[in-house]
């Protein structure tokens, strides 16, 4: 029988920030919900798309639109120097990416200032940048590096700092609301950790196009009813301002949240379809 090797490690760099994002999350009172979105057009338009744009870039488009237009979605709870709730006048999104160090995959998160006012070209570049480009020259990956080597002690007192005595270094940090999938890989977070007002998650595709998306938010700023006001606004704007955008393949206007029902019909809905049933087969297989 093979001796099984036991030996002791140093928690590394970066898995220390990940204990710190943990430890800080648990102090939020969070909870999930999930709405079921039928997004097939949305799909079929993206497919059409040259070139296409990414699902983290449209999902985070979408959801600052309606941060825009409801003002508790960009809104944190800071604690310093008495409780209260600060309301920043534009989105930050803080997207995780993936990204390997040497021998060790890191969690590379990156803040997208104002996204509701970039085109879904200007946010996919700056995911790309992330994502390939040397990890020196990305500055979420210097400051992490700078953080990560501070003495225990004072790294989780710079995080307390942060996130509770100012509304603008808070959202400079960690963002105004998160977004992560691992629908790549073929799976969905069920539970998770939430460290700010609201973080967006799903998994994957159904055959039929319909995708479950799920909201954990904040309890001491979003109650149940006001977060699933959010999702069913966050879907209207992915089937009717996110189909437009991907058709036309620029920024549309963007003055306001789109207003078409949600089961409203386009004219251009029958030749989204054709292109959603071709392209069908070759986007599941893949």
């Amino acid at each position: 029988m093979a001796e099984v090797s036991k030996r002791y490690r140093s928690v590394s760099y970066f898995r220390r920030l990940v204990v710190d994002n943990m430890h800080f999350s648990r102090q939020v009172p969070s909870t999930t919900i999930e709405r079921t979105m039928d997004l097939s057009e949305l799909m079929a338009a993206r497919n059409c798309a040259e070139p296409s744009p990414t699902w983290s870039a449209i999902f985070i488009k979408a959801y600052a639109l309606v941060a825009r237009e409801q003002s508790l979605v960009r809104t944190s709870y800071l604690k310093f120097p008495w409780p209260k709730l600060y309301e920043h006048d534009q989105s930050c999104a803080t997207l995780n990416l993936d990204r390997k160090f040497q021998s060790e995959r890191i969690v590379l998160q990156i803040q997208l200032n104002a996204p509701e006012s970039s085109t879904l070209s200007e946010l996919d570049r700056q995911i790309h940048a992330a994502q390939h480009n040397p990890l020196e020259t990305i500055s979420a990956y210097r400051n992490a590096t700078r953080l990560s080597r501070v003495p225990w002690p004072f790294r989780r007192l710079i995080w307390w700092l942060g996130l509770n005595v100012s509304g603008a270094c808070r959202a400079r940090n960690f963002g105004t609301f998160g977004i992560t999938s691992l629908g790549g890989q073929g799976t969905g977070i069920v539970h998770l950790a939430n460290l700010l007002t609201s973080t967006i998650h799903f998994g994957v595709f159904e055959e039929s196009g319909k995708l479950n998306v799920r909201l954990s938010f904040d309890h001491r700023v979003l109650d149940g009813a006001s977060a699933a006001e959010v999702l069913q606004a966050m879907e209207q704007v992915l089937r009717t301002q996110m189909v437009r955008e991907c058709t036309a393949g620029e920024q549309l206007e963007s003055s306001s949240v789109a207003k078409e029902p949600l089961h409203s019909k386009r004219s251009d809905s029958n030749e989204s379809r054709e292109c959603w049933e071709s392209s069908r087969s070759q986007y599941f297989s893949s």
